[in-house]
């Protein structure tokens, strides 16, 4: 099989969080990202020859983009949402050897980036017309907010280092008018004499797929505007706003007008109605990217089969919850709710700002948010297909060590009788049978809310191995069946399991003894 011709493509926008916020970044990719869809593992792996070599001295390079997608608008002539703005992170790690550790480094290197095939974004998007009227900015050209261009280095942060503000847009110098939302940037360290020690290449994605009137929903820009109450002095007709200006958006540090409520919470609050109409996963693609983007493309929506409702529930519950203290952007779904404390992040702290194994931040080894490891997307695979030889979560001890140490490694081996605690403690009791099982098993489940529910098959290290998917509900109940698979297929091993329960009324919990 021959290997695709690389053109380099252009980058997507993405959001941020008070103090995180999105980073723009290159990419090389082959033309239609099409071509990357269903590979077998042998094609897929060819996905490591367009990038540079992993160094061979004693370095390693871990990048990611702070989201699985960013958003932008690509015109902002009458409104803007979000302008260009990506976010790059990346940690340096000195690897270690027998008897020595792997070293996080925080000073005395530099991290360039660069986005090939992406170089300008003025005549791209509009952004550099308007910015003095929506941000009180007359930016440079190719200039973002916070002063970052489309190449530059990433800025230390303890011990991450992060390029935030990146103008990047989906459309690349190749191609500048068809949106290519999943391109790659390239990263280099570089000692104090300019010797590169290592490098890598993470996606840096960003679409302008946000389809308020493209997907026939509103007949123009402008009449969303027009459809706006006449409150507080609001002029449609002040063109060009910024809608962060009046709803409060953490992803843009705004406070907005109290009055006018989260931009958030009136999106989802206005648009409940889809839930209906358009249930599931169809329903968000009408506003974030989107039916040719799909911005939801990790293992947890390719080998869980999980969608947007199954974390954040519908629209309904989205506003609701911001309408009852939620703060957006800054309080989302966390790992924990479906894991075990034990391969969760703190409680208040969100995935993307967590840290695990010798300091290593959550989405150095898993990746961003949405687009957690392995991904549809071949180029979000690649740069651990060239760390590691493989697609996947970063398991390869020797990628950071050097050698196969001795111990737990990440999230550590934990007590089956921790395990239990924790999964049945408070929890009433599931009934299951036959047990113990030498196969399939029934699990029943006293409930009010069948459709609200998670059903969660755990091991005895307190993983999550399989989210069961809903069986017949009636008179309250609830059963399911378990055939002693993970979520890969694989038929588990004998020994002892756990079930839980939680609907966000109940929750209940049982042992499963699995005999061959």
């Amino acid at each position: 099989m021959a290997l695709p011709e690389v053109s380099p493509m252009l980058h997507r926008m993405k959001r941020r969080v008070y103090g995180l916020v999105p980073i723009w970044i290159p990419a090389f990719r082959t033309p239609p990202r099409a071509l990357w869809r269903g590979l077998p593992p042998a094609a897929l792996a060819l996905c490591a020859t367009l990038l540079p070599p992993a160094s061979a001295d004693s370095y390693a390079l871990l990048s990611w983009n702070d989201l699985g997608m960013h958003c932008m608008n690509q015109y902002h002539r009458t409104f803007s949402v979000l302008p260009p703005f990506n976010n790059l992170e990346a940690q340096v790690i000195r690897r270690g050897s027998e008897g020595v550790l792997p070293e996080l480094i925080t000073s005395g290197v530099t991290i360039e980036y660069s986005i090939p095939g992406n170089t300008y974004s003025v005549g791209k998007t509009d952004f550099w017309t308007y910015d003095l009227p929506l941000f009180g900015v007359d930016l440079p050209p190719n200039i973002g907010l916070t002063g970052k261009g489309l190449t530059g280095t990433l800025d230390p942060a303890g011990d991450v280092y992060r390029a935030t503000g990146i103008p990047i847009t989906p459309f690349t110098d190749a191609a500048p008018l068809v949106e290519d939302p999943f391109q790659l940037a390239q990263l280099l360290v570089k000692d104090a004499q300019g010797q590169t020690l290592a490098q890598s290449t993470p996606t840096i994605p960003v679409s302008s797929e946000i389809n308020c009137v493209s997907s026939g929903c509103h007949a123009s820009e402008q009449a969303i505007l027009n459809a706006h109450p006449d409150e507080e002095g609001f002029n449609p007709n002040a063109r060009p706003i910024l809608c962060a200006s009046c709803h409060a958006d953490p992803a843009l540090g705004t406070q907005g007008n109290q009055e006018a409520d989260w931009f958030s919470y009136r999106i989802h609050e206005k648009h409940q109605f889809i839930d209906n109409q358009l249930p599931g996963i169809d329903g968000c693609y009408k506003c974030h990217p989107g039916p040719n983007t799909e911005c939801l493309r990790g293992t947890m929506q390719n080998d869980h089969g999980l969608i947007c409702q199954d974390c954040h529930g519908d629209m309904h519950e989205v506003a609701e919850s911001i309408d009852q203290g939620r703060t957006p952007w800054l309080e989302e779904p966390a790992c924990r709710d479906c894991h075990t404390a034990q391969y969760g992040e703190p409680i208040g702290q969100l995935y993307r700002q967590s840290k695990g194994h010798g300091g290593v931040m959550c989405s150095a080894c898993h990746h961003s948010t949405h687009a957690d490891y392995p991904s549809r997307e071949a180029l979000d695979n690649a740069n651990m297909i060239a760390l590691q030889g493989h697609a996947g979560v970063l398991s390869d001890c020797t990628v950071c060590h050097g050698v196969v140490p001795s111990g737990a490694g990440p999230h550590g081996l934990v007590a089956t009788e921790t395990v239990e605690a924790e999964l049945l403690s408070g929890a009433s009791p599931l009934r299951i049978w036959p047990s113990p099982s030498t196969g399939t098993c029934t699990i029943e489940v006293r409930t009010l809310d069948a459709a609200k529910g998670k059903l969660l098959i755990f091991d005895a290290q307190g993983r999550t191995i399989r989210m069961l998917p809903p069986g017949r509900a009636e008179a309250g109940r609830l059963t399911a069946t378990w055939d002693g698979r993970n979520a890969r297929g694989e038929q588990v091993t004998p020994g002892i399991y756990f079930a839980r329960w939680q609907d966000g009324a109940r929750s209940g919990g049982a042992k499963i003894t699995i005999a061959r």
